[in-house]
């Protein structure tokens, strides 16, 4: 036995769920469950990203552009198909203060 480390005998390429999903054969019918899926998660996600953007001390407009770029990248770049993310309100209390500190640039 050597004293190295066994090499994995297994390796996975870095690829982003979303392109193993169509490659696998994306139907219209997955899609219009996931565009379902993604309007509902928008009902509750849109809200919520302007509220905790206006209890940071900034603009509803900075909480809008924040929920749309962070979706578009978790969605786009998760190795799940089921990908699980979201803002927690605990986040508020940090970003005020950093915002109030040191603004927002």
């Amino acid at each position: 036995m050597s004293s190295t480390a066994p090499q994995a005998r297994y390796k996975t390429p870095l690829i982003p769920s979303l392109f193993k999903t169509i490659r696998s054969g994306y139907t219209p019918g997955l899609l219009s469950r996931d565009l379902s899926a993604g309007i509902t998660v928008g009902i509750v996600a849109i809200p919520l990203a302007l509220a905790f953007a206006i209890a940071s001390g900034l603009t509803p407009e900075r909480g809008l552009y924040t929920s749309i770029v962070a979706g578009f990248f978790m969605a786009f770049f998760s190795g799940s198909r089921f990908p699980v993310s979201g803002p927690t309100g605990a986040f508020v209390v940090i970003i005020y203060s950093i915002v109030s500190r040191h603004g927002y640039e």
